[in-house]
Formats: structure tokens, sequence, C-alpha cells
């Protein structure tokens, strides 16, 4: 039995909105998709595919997982992510090999920013 991880599911209100976003942010083209979902990827790609599911209701309470997205210059990345329609949460973590930047993205849906030092 083989098990290969393949994508990532999140639930939003407006799976366009959301999925504009997260394709403008890592540069992921949409792939074939079943009707009212937008799939970032297609299966077999080198990344996991990023799902976009509609859902009917809001999210309620924190997710216990999310995405770590790292990047070169962490201010940059902020600012872009906010330009983009994102929100920085106020939380920031700094560590010996890094930093970590909590943002979420259009519909609240957190994720980390990851600077890694040489």
């Amino acid at each position: 039995m083989t098990y290969t991880w393949s994508g990532v599911t999140i639930d939003c209100l407006d799976p366009e909105r959301v999925a504009r976003f997260w394709s403008a942010l890592l540069g992921r083209e949409p792939g074939p998709s079943q009707d009212g979902w937008i799939y970032l990827g297609e299966r077999g790609d080198p990344q996991p595919r990023l799902v976009f599911q509609p859902v009917s209701e809001p999210a309620a309470g924190k997710v216990r997982i999310h995405l770590d997205v790292t990047v070169d210059d962490i201010e940059e990345a902020v600012a872009a992510v906010i330009k983009l329609g994102g929100r920085a949460t106020g939380e920031r973590h700094q560590y010996d090999e890094g930093v970590v930047v909590v943002m979420a993205d259009p519909e609240g849906h957190e994720f980390c920013l990851v600077q890694y030092y040489e």
C-alpha cells in the first residue's frame, strides 16, 4: 500500500475569491475542477493541489491545521499578502532558525509566512 499526499482542501463561502488569492500568492494556476470547486494544480503535480470547496456556513473556531509558506523576505511577503486581500493577525514568532508571521486569507483561513535564516 502506498500513501501519497495529493492535496489540501479548504472550505470556503466564496471559493473563487479565496482561490484567486492563493493563485496569485503561490503562482499556481487553476486546473481541471468540479463544478463550483476550484483546484490549483492537477493530480500528479510535484506540489499537492489546493482544493477550494464551497460550503454554506462560515468557519467556527480555530482550525487545527494550516499551510506554511516559505519566503525570502518576510516584510515584503506580509505586504504582498495584504495587497492581495489577506491580513496580518498580529502574531509573530522569532526563532533561532527564522521568523514566522501568522497571516489570514480573505476568508480568515490562517497560514504562516516563514523566513528561514541561512
